[in-house]
């Protein structure tokens, strides 16, 4: 059952990162950040209520747990973590093609096995190292087909940007990991709910922050917003996506590495987005460097096993 639910989380997140492309065309991104993170807190603030004020949700999926502040500042560092990388990865998105933003997500894996092996002084073993090399070399393909459309990965700061949202979404996955996982575990052993619907609404009390002082002071100078119907889809398939991940996580047996691998899988649906409806170049290059990532993440799976 889990294994479905990581496909299906998958599947949507490829969906939510096309609609994203779609939203952000000749359109400024903190605006749109801001009425995703809002959305997305309107989706969960019915189960908060409904959890807060009644018994209509206890003992479903959707109940939210409760705690007082030596929870939710996990939570808090949470949002923090992850709208980090949304920010990032928000303004990289908006200014390079679909097909090397995905491939580059994709390797988040990889950098949570390598922040092991620096942090924790863990040791890989040869399949692990094997699909390290596979990701380091897909990434310098990469950067060679990107040439081809007049982007320099050395110098270029909106590739600097994807790198470091993916390098911050690895670290929210790890972190995941630690606030659900049992206090027997070494964990703090949090509501998937809680975490899901609370980091949401912090977020956007930030972004609404970043709104008022950032963007609005200066909306005039800078790239206007426009309102696009898929900044709606953005939010509720990134919701579905992270309920569905979620969920599956709080199964038992639910392995976090397989889970977290399948979702990079997100980038195959990404991948043919790109090709299909914004018409983006060099595909064949491309393919063969999404595919040495595939072929990495396979590695990785085995290595983890």
């Amino acid at each position: 059952m889990w294994l479905l639910l990581a496909f299906l989380s998958a599947a949507f997140l490829g969906v939510y990162d096309s609609l994203k492309k779609k939203a952000l065309k000749d359109n400024a991104v903190i605006p749109i950040l801001f009425l995703n993170t809002l959305f997305s807190s309107l989706i969960f603030l019915p189960f908060i209520v409904l959890s807060a004020g009644s018994d209509v949700l206890d003992d479903s999926i959707f109940q939210v747990g409760s705690g007082g502040w030596e929870v939710h500042r996990y939570i808090v560092l949470k949002a923090v973590i992850v709208l980090s990388s949304w920010v990032l990865g928000y303004f990289g998105m908006k200014h390079l093609p679909l097909t090397i933003v995905g491939p580059i997500n994709a390797t988040r894996p990889v950098m949570v096995l390598v922040g092991a092996l620096l942090v924790f002084g863990e040791r890989l073993n040869a399949w692990q190292w094997t699909g390290v090399f596979l990701a380091v070399a897909s990434f310098l393909l990469l950067s060679r087909s990107g040439k081809k459309e007049g982007i320099d990965f050395k110098h270029d700061h909106w590739i600097y940007m994807i790198v470091g949202a993916a390098a911050l979404g690895a670290v929210s996955g790890l972190y995941d990991k630690y606030l659900m996982a049992p206090v027997s575990q070494g964990g703090v052993g949090l509501d998937r709910m809680m975490v899901q619907s609370w980091y949401n609404i912090y977020q956007c009390f930030m972004m609404f922050a970043m709104l008022m002082f950032l963007w609005w002071p200066k909306r005039h100078h800078t790239t206007p917003f426009h309102w696009d119907w898929a900044i709606i889809g953005v939010s509720l398939f990134l919701s579905t996506a992270d309920f569905v991940y979620f969920y599956s996580l709080s199964l038992p047996d639910a392995l976090i590495s397989v889970v977290s691998m399948i979702r990079r899988g997100s980038v195959i649906v990404s991948f043919l987005c790109g090709a299909m409806f914004f018409r983006e170049k060099n595909l064949r290059d491309k393919a063969v460097d999404l595919a040495l990532v595939l072929l990495g993440m396979i590695f990785l799976y085995i290595g983890s096993k």
